[in-house]
């Protein structure tokens, strides 16, 4: 754990032991002054000192408090240091009650209070003086309920009531102020689970005043943060309610709708209602004039949206790439067009406010709004030649781990740098003049030169302002098109504004209200207020290795997540090449029935035209799709459908009716390299009772480290002259050689599929026969083979397809 961390957490942790000294003090005096609040089945009762003392059911009387800790109704923070309130009192005036909180220094918070037939609405209407209030946290509330903590969402369960805190604005933010920016890359701190219950919690920052963080998670320390005018702590709000759990749902859409937070549908229908949650789309690469063949595939394979991968030229302005798209935005408009009478949506990826060194934001004049994790001064005048450069500080030009394109600005020059002097003068070096087009100039002694926040994907990033013009642009771009489903990947990008994660809120936000149809949206990165913003969160990328390898536990342990936090399950996205299989797919397909997720399907032009099962793999997609969201299949089938070792097969019967079949699995059986005399047969001899009906031998081979040796085996240990003979007759030539961790698979065809290490096709060859027709019973099989080397094993299972189970669709 990095040193930042720990601090930050002992100052937390120190400021936490002070609240609870003076909670334990003001716990001693009496409950004079108790005010109880009421909202549906919810009752919060708050003390003359503004401590929560109830959160109780007034169903069933049992309360949710946790006694063992403080509970204060809010929190302030000044000078670092958290205040719990010292004293509170009730006034009514014109119906409307609210909740006066006095704080050590003077500082006063006034909440007024909504009790409504659903839930408890709260929120700040003062906060004084401004200048003491440096941020504002909700709580910690402390609850007995700890079963299931929604960590993003903020409602936490335990199998009979939900207990919510929902946000009710972008600057109320999910969580416990971790750090002076407001930023946390934890998928949720909402909800934080505890050994006897849980905290909720939410917290908004004074943003009204300069300040300076450590941006971006603490990649950019002691960055300057601009003030934002009138942003102060004034007007945060949440949402407290308490619901029998299967109505959590319901309970949070009501806040909503009432509340006037974003409120997304789709046909006139919430999104997390629709039939279109969970559901899964294909992702392409293709140009203007490869749309109706695309369209042809996304219907075929019954997704529900075409999803380009990356259409742009650059970022920020959004402009397309010509090569791709001559008609410009016209011609992608056309597209949609064509998508949406085709019944699809369809979508573009672009990475949120990321602006590229081409756009216009940048070259030929760079905007003055881009954002900057620092500045220095200029210590002379320089000319339009010069490549070192004098200036006052090295602080913010010497963070080589986060700086991936060396450039500053000053005036409207951008100039790249090798780096900066340790020690005085401090100089950039090697300076590059008038770098991404722009024009070198001379600048005066003490001119302002800004250290530009950059990525490694070789990209800039705006300020909180022009963020929000960003976010126009993209919005624009969408009314203009008719684009109707997008990402938010880089979401993160956000904190380059400084501002935490209340920018990204306000992105997403920013987008959202300004389109002007409906607007299906992912994410990168989860958070409590985009919660009410994104129609799914679909991680895990395709790019390591095959279906079965490329970051399948991280997606499969995505899933709970999910489901503790009302979120849509999904896999995020897999690739199909040229040489996918079936069996390969139908394994993804299992997994996607099993967890109920969906997921995306990349399948660009080239590899549809050139895998020859382009039609069976669409069509299996499009079965198991349509069997997954009709609920097909029954509990037990869906347990055994999450297993990564089973592998199924369906097929399709008639509408809404399936045959599932289960790939039954031989035990493995192993060959290791042993030494015989001469003359000596040296063949590996096994036997298998073969369970399942006739067909056509299934195998799949494996070379791993024999017993004892470890998997990173020598790169020149290989195995060749595979030589496989059933029942003394019938022999499978498999020619080439495997290293260690490689694999062939004998799917019942003559074509043979070779897999790297990870997962990923490696290469295939063609038997002169089709493998041999097998009946149920004992088989005899002969491996043969050549190793290359020490410390090799070959792994062999045998497969075949058991019974047939019948499946129909229950909606």
């Amino acid at each position: 754990m990095c040193r930042r961390v720990i601090a930050a957490r002992t100052r937390r942790s120190l400021a936490w032991c002070a609240i609870v000294a003076v909670w334990q003090l003001l716990a001693a005096t009496t409950a004079h002054g108790q005010v109880t609040l009421s909202a549906g089945a919810l009752a919060l009762s708050v003390n003359a000192q503004g401590e929560i003392t109830a959160l109780r059911s007034s169903v069933t009387g049992k309360d949710y408090r946790y006694a063992g800790m403080p509970s204060p109704l809010i929190t302030v923070v000044h000078a670092g240091a958290r205040l719990a309130p010292t004293a509170m009192q009730l006034s009514t005036a014109g119906g409307v009650k609210t909740l006066a909180l006095r704080y050590a220094g003077g500082v006063r918070v006034g909440v007024r209070v909504r009790e409504t037939a659903a839930y408890l609405a709260l929120e700040i209407v003062r906060a004084e003086p401004s200048a003491k209030v440096e941020a504002v946290i909700w709580g910690p509330y402390a609850t007995t309920i700890g079963h299931t903590v929604g960590e993003v969402v903020g409602v936490v369960q335990d199998g009979d009531v939900a207990l919510g805190l929902q946000v009710l604005n972008a600057k109320t933010l999910g969580g416990d102020l971790p750090n002076r920016e407001g930023s946390t890359w934890a998928r949720g701190i909402a909800a934080r689970q505890q050994a006897w219950g849980s905290f909720l919690n939410a917290y908004a920052i004074n943003r009204a005043r300069a300040r300076t963080v450590d941006g971006w998670g603490g990649d950019f320390p002691n960055m300057p943060v601009s003030p934002i005018a009138g942003e102060t702590v004034v007007g945060s709000a949440i949402a407290l309610f308490l619901t029998p759990a299967a109505q959590a749902l319901d309970a949070m859409e009501r806040i909503e709708v009432a509340e006037g937070l974003p409120h997304p549908t789709i046909d006139g229908v919430w999104f997390r209602k629709s039939p279109l949650f969970e559901r899964s789309y294909m992702i392409s690469d293709f140009g203007e004039a490869e749309v109706d063949q695309m369209i042809g595939y996304a219907t075929r394979s019954g997704l529900y949206s075409l999803y380009h991968e990356g259409p742009f030229k650059n970022w920020g302005h959004f402009v397309l790439d010509s090569a791709r798209w001559p008609s410009g935005r016209p011609g992608l408009k056309a597209a949609v067009a064509k998508a949406r009478a085709a019944g699809l949506h369809f979508g573009v990826h672009t990475l949120t406010n990321f602006i590229n060194t081409n756009d216009p934001y940048v070259t030929p004049v760079p905007d003055e709004r881009l954002a900057v994790t620092g500045i220095s001064a200029l210590v002379s005048a320089v000319d339009t030649r010069q490549t070192e450069i004098e200036v006052r500080s090295p602080e913010y030009f010497a963070n080589d781990k986060h700086d991936n394109l060396h450039t500053v600005r000053i005036g409207a020059e951008l100039i790249q740098y090798r780096a900066v002097t340790a020690t005085a003068p401090y100089r950039l070096l090697d300076c590059q003049r008038g770098a991404f087009g722009t024009t070198p100039a001379a600048h005066a002694a003490s001119a302002t030169v800004g250290k530009l926040l950059d990525h490694p994907y070789k990209v800039f990033f705006p300020n909180f302002a022009m963020q929000r013009e960003v976010a126009r642009n993209l919005a624009d771009f969408l009314n203009e098109t008719g684009v109707d489903h997008i990402d938010f990947d880089g979401h993160e990008g956000a904190l380059a504004s400084g501002q935490g994660d209340y920018a990204l809120a306000v992105f997403a936000s920013d987008v959202l209200s300004q389109v002007r149809h409906d607007l299906i949206n992912g994410t990168s990165i989860s958070k409590t207020f985009y919660w009410h913003i994104g129609s799914y969160y679909n991680w895990g990328e395709p790019w390591y290795g095959g279906f079965a390898e490329s970051m399948q536990q991280y997606r499969i342990d995505n899933q709970a997540l999910f489901a503790r936090n009302f979120m849509p399950h999904m896999l995020g996205w897999y690739l199909l090449t040229e040489t996918t299989t079936r069996a390969e797919m139908e394994w993804m397909l299992a997994r996607a029935a099993g967890y109920g997720a969906g997921f995306a399907m990349v399948a660009r032009p080239k590899a549809l035209r050139g895998n020859p099962l382009t039609p069976q793999l669409l069509d299996a997609i499009r079965e198991w799709e349509s069997a997954r969201t009709s609920r097909a299949f029954d509990s037990a089938q869906v347990a055994r459908l999450k297993d990564p070792a089973r592998e199924f097969h369906l097929e399709r019967v008639a509408d809404g009716a399936w045959r599932l079949y289960e790939m039954a699995m031989s035990p493995a059986f192993t060959r290791t390299r042993v030494e015989r005399q001469p003359g000596e047969p040296t063949h590996t001899e096994w036997r298998f009772d073969q369970p399942w009906d006739e067909q056509r031998l299934q195998f799949r081979l494996r070379v791993s480290g024999a017993a004892g040796v470890p998997e990173t085996g020598s790169a020149a240990s290989v195995v060749r002259a595979l030589r496989l003979t059933v029942d003394r007759y019938a022999a499978l030539e498999l020619p080439g050689e495997l290293r260690q961790g490689e694999s062939l698979v004998v799917d019942g065809t003559d074509v043979v599929r070779v897999y790297d290490a990870t997962g990923k096709p490696k290469g295939r060859f063609t038997l002169r026969a089709l493998p041999p027709m097998l009946s149920p019973g004992a088989h005899s099989y002969q491996m043969e083979s050549d190793f290359a080397g020490d410390g090799l094993a070959i792994e062999v299972q045998f497969r075949g397809m058991g019974a047939a189970e019948p499946v129909r669709a229950r909606r």
